[in-house]
């Protein structure tokens, strides 16, 4: 076990973790919501310290990250244990860990990590698979070796970091993509477990401390797919956010509590990568359809095709030095 950042004693025993916007109160021998920071006598700690369960060399276009070094590949890590407990969840497996479970893992230093991902030929370190929050110190630690040996650090994130280990780990992160889940208080309430205005200031918060955010909203039929939800989504990232920030809106398919609804529509993605556009977003991807067209990148300024792509095979890339060859226009992200 390693000693947590980012807690509080309170008491004689209680402590008060402020790692994720939960800040839950401990008793002693307890863990916290995402069930892998534990209190010994009023010292919290990460019960995942260096403990992989997750470990692979993906395209980046698998976070998703359409706009962060296309084509490049990067090493994903995650530890076991969530802070949200998503319906709905794909990985299930390794992101819900039981009160008291034991927490299993192959034993993985910092530097391990960092040198796995250059001798597999990666241009970055993903923390995802689960929720990176939750394995924070080891993330951090990681990301600071991982910077010092020129790799980009990226976080595959629900947003619902603390504001102050936000700021510690953003020196270090180049980018993040940020789940949006839905647009009401009631989805988040019943399906997710967490409140949406937490999120929503957690992803403003990314914007300001200058790290590059692509979002992404998995679409489920009947719970976060109506027009009022989508436009509210839609205008949330222009006004806050930019016309130049992906969204990123992907089909869902039953898994987990949620094995009884049905897969999404492609109709309804192609609806709401229109509303994403008329809301005047600039780079709307549909998500887990390939060869629909949807997952191309096009030139705002003159519509030329500049990625296109098959799942997160890149068949053609024409971006030059960040630019449209065509017109000249700046497409926005980083190392493209």
């Amino acid at each position: 076990m390693k000693e947590a950042m980012f807690y509080e004693r309170e008491g004689a025993s209680q402590v008060r973790c402020t790692l994720c916007r939960f800040r839950c109160l401990i008793g002693d021998g307890a863990r916290g919501i995402c069930t892998v920071r534990e209190n010994h006598g009023g010292t919290l700690y990460s019960l995942v310290y260096g403990k992989l369960c997750a470990e692979h060399v993906d395209p980046v276009e698998k976070k998703p990250l359409f706009h962060v070094m296309p084509g490049s590949k990067t090493y994903s890590i995650a530890t076991m244990g969530c802070n949200f407990k998503c319906r709905h969840c794909q990985n299930f497996t390794i992101s819900q860990v039981e009160r008291n479970a034991p927490i299993g893992g192959i034993e993985l230093t910092p530097r391990e990590i960092v040198q796995r991902a250059i001798d597999n030929n990666c241009s970055s370190i993903s923390y995802t698979y689960t929720e990176p929050t939750i394995f924070f110190e080891f993330a951090y630690d990681t990301a600071r070796l991982a910077r010092e040996a020129g790799l980009k650090n990226i976080f595959v994130t629900n947003g619902y970091i603390g504001k102050e280990a936000l700021a510690t780990i953003a020196p270090f992160l180049d980018a993040a993509n940020i789940d949006l889940k839905g647009f009401s208080k009631e989805f988040y309430r019943d399906v997710v477990h967490a409140d949406l205005s937490e999120v929503l200031d957690s992803i403003i918060e990314y914007r300001e401390e200058g790290i590059w955010i692509e979002l992404t909203t998995l679409i489920i039929p009947g719970l976060n797919d109506s027009d009022v939800d989508l436009r509210g989504m839609a205008e949330f990232i222009v006004t806050n956010l930019g016309i130049d920030t992906p969204w990123h809106v992907s089909q869902f398919y039953p898994t987990y509590k949620m094995t009884g609804t049905s897969r999404t529509p492609t109709a309804t993605l192609r609806k709401a990568r229109d509303i994403g556009l008329a809301a005047g977003l600039r780079y709307v991807y549909e998500g887990n359809v390939p060869g629909e067209g949807g997952e191309n990148t096009n030139c705002p300024a003159c519509s030329s095709l500049l990625i296109k792509r098959y799942g997160y095979v890149i068949e053609t890339d024409r971006i030059s030095d960040g630019t449209c060859p065509d017109c000249g226009a700046t497409i926005a992200g980083v190392g493209l």
